[in-house]
């Protein structure tokens, strides 16, 4: 049997425990709202990560029917509902 090392990070998708913070996108019920495209299920390795990718992304994922967004570490709530409207 031949041992084969694991995959280098730079040739596979970062796994949860690597990049553990991500939003959950919702309209405005409170449900969750699905994305499509570079906005989709995005995780992130730092509070910070996430809060610049909102920052930037937040009328991307309005124009898709989001309307407010709260933030995980895991399956831990963090903070949220925030609105993406003025």
């Amino acid at each position: 049997m031949v041992n084969v090392p694991d995959q280098p990070p730079t040739f596979r998708a970062p796994s949860p425990t690597e990049r553990p913070w991500w939003w959950r996108l919702e309209d405005n019920a409170g449900a969750e709202v699905a994305v499509e495209g570079e906005l989709a299920d995005q995780r992130f390795p730092s509070q910070a990560d996430a809060e610049s990718w909102v920052g930037e992304t937040w009328s991307d994922l309005a124009a898709q029917g989001v309307d407010a967004v709260t933030l995980f570490e895991h399956e831990r709530e963090v903070y949220g509902p925030m609105s993406l409207h003025a």
